[in-house]
């Protein structure tokens, strides 16, 4: 006689007993994450991808970004990671490595010089942050994992990534390119505030003031190509100037 106990148990609520600090847990998540279908599978399936990533061994196509990538984040994880996320900071470093073109001498070197500040700020003796943790973490220095998206990164870091606005140009660069594009919109005509984009707010009024017979929003929005929560955010002040003449 048999009993069922219990309900089915998902993998990865058994992979929360094992430790993250040692890198264990991550390097069976990445095995887990990981294509079952093997080589002869993928040549019958995928004949072009096999033609070029096997045979000619070329790499995934991808453009490498400006060091500055690089070097933002190793300053970050110098300065602000916290126990429990150590591994991740490493790991990510050496993501951004391989996405920025950094030899692997020079990972290798800024990550092993995290090893000591790292693990000095360990609470418990089960949660020493050793080289085995870091070399663990340099295994992803792989075009496999260059495309690692930002936000996952930004949760296993415990380090929020805000969007980069300025694609990792300087700031003195991207304030030309500002100024450039501001000069261009005012010869054709666009009027351009201080901030660089178009008065919203002015274009809105315009619309309102010669189309006295329109006053839905969403139909206001389609009309400037805007979107309608730009015209609901002016909509009410602008109604009650009009009004008041």
């Amino acid at each position: 006689m048999a009993y069922r106990l219990g309900d089915r148990v998902e993998l990865d609520d058994l992979l929360e007993y094992i430790p993250s600090s040692n890198g264990e847990r991550q390097k069976l998540e990445g095995i887990l994450r990981k294509s079952t279908m093997s080589l002869a599978e993928a040549k019958v399936k995928y004949p072009d991808w096999y033609e070029r990533r096997i045979v000619k061994g070329e790499r995934r196509g991808r453009w490498t970004v400006k060091r500055d990538l690089y070097d933002w984040w190793l300053r970050r994880i110098r300065d602000e990671i916290r126990v429990g996320h150590r591994y991740h900071g490493v790991m990510t470093l050496a993501v951004y490595a391989k996405k920025c073109g950094i030899e692997e001498a020079e990972l290798r070197k800024d990550a092993y010089s995290l090893l000591l500040p790292y693990d000095e700020m360990s609470i418990e003796e089960v949660n020493r942050f050793t080289r085995d943790d870091v070399e663990a973490a340099l295994s992803m220095f792989n075009e496999d994992y260059v495309t690692f998206p930002r936000d996952d990164i930004a949760k296993l870091s415990g380090l929020p990534i805000p969007v980069n606005k300025r694609n990792w140009r300087k700031q003195v660069q991207h304030l030309e390119l500002i100024r450039g594009i501001r000069e261009i919109k005012g010869r054709m005509g666009e009027v351009v505030g201080g901030g660089g984009r178009p008065e919203k707010k002015k274009l809105v009024a315009d619309y309102m003031r010669n189309h006295p017979e329109e006053r839905k929003k969403t139909v206001i929005a389609r009309a400037l190509q805007i979107d309608r929560g730009t015209v609901a955010k002016y909509y009410d002040e602008i109604l009650a100037e009009l009004q008041r003449r």
